[in-house]
């Protein structure tokens, strides 16, 4: 594996572990706010969920380096967005740019977490 394959594969994994856990932790974050609404809890239940299942699959690629793990998670990142995008669009586009600037934000972080799980499934051991 050339280098700039590992800095690739390690990088993206690493950024991918973290984002993940920045899901889950708003998942408990907010689940813990007695200010939050059912709306925003349900939403931050499908947020931690993603958490959690990207962390899983990234550990199943890494493992077992199976072409499925890629699949699975550009079908649950899909999941995810389509809840966000529903969200954003229940709750209005205010912000206008903002908006959209969150909504593009987080495509790049699903496609970079994906695209860690598929460098970890062509990865060489």
């Amino acid at each position: 594996m050339k280098s700039q394959d590992k800095i690739l594969l390690y990088g993206f994994t690493a950024f991918s572990v973290i984002i993940s856990f920045l899901f889950v932790f708003y998942a408990v974050t907010v689940n813990f706010s007695s200010d939050a609404s059912q709306w925003l809890k349900t939403f931050s239940y499908v947020a931690g969920g993603y958490g959690l299942f990207n962390i899983y699959i990234l550990s199943w690629a890494w493992r077992t380096q199976a072409e499925l793990a890629s699949k699975i998670d550009l079908v649950i990142a899909a999941c995810f967005f389509g809840v966000f995008i529903m969200d954003t669009v229940r709750e209005g586009f205010s912000g206008g740019m903002t908006t959209i600037g969150g909504i593009i934000g987080l495509a790049i972080v699903l496609l970079i977490n994906w695209f860690a799980v598929k460098k970890a499934c062509q990865r060489e051991v």
